[in-house]
């Protein structure tokens, strides 16, 4: 009888083993199997990602081209661009704006009528050229190679 027993548990005990090898194996061929097809489908992606970059660069490029072409033909009203130390006159003769060296990171430098002014985007310069009128420049964007602003100009209710 014991030895019977005996033989029985070392039976289930062997069954139980080989059982549970073959259970493991089969897990394993899974997840290999699963993270061959994921590495297939991460390749598929850059190369999908690289892709659509591209054309993104691309099509930000004929972008730019349009606009600065569209620029050229038809400038917005009292937008100006401004390279580094160069000047407009302005507002009918009123301003003389200057961009005083290039931008750099946190602004520019800005001459008007002899006043300098620093400023980041967004910030509105307000002057008065003469004492019937107020004129705002607006720092709309810059680079290191060039700054965009708007200038406005009206009579000053003020005075």
């Amino acid at each position: 009888m014991i030895t019977a027993t005996v033989v029985i548990v070392a039976a289930v005990a062997i069954f139980g083993r080989l059982y549970g090898q073959r259970l493991a194996y089969s897990a394993m061929q899974d997840r290999d199997s699963a993270i061959r097809q994921l590495e297939v489908e991460r390749q598929q992606l850059q190369l999908e990602k690289s892709g659509q970059v591209a054309r993104m660069t691309t099509m930000h490029t004929d972008v730019q081209r349009l606009q600065a072409k569209l620029d050229a033909i038809i400038p917005s009203e009292n937008n100006y661009n401004i390279d580094p130390n160069q000047s407009l006159v302005l507002a009918d003769g009123r301003l003389t704006v200057g961009l005083i060296g290039a931008p750099r990171d946190d602004g520019v430098d800005i001459n008007i009528n002899g006043k300098r002014y620093s400023a980041v985007v967004g910030d509105v310069i307000h002057v008065s050229p003469d004492p019937s009128t107020a004129c705002n420049v607006k720092i709309q964007s810059f680079d290191m190679f060039k700054a965009q602003f708007t200038v406005s100009c009206a009579a000053d209710k003020t005075g």
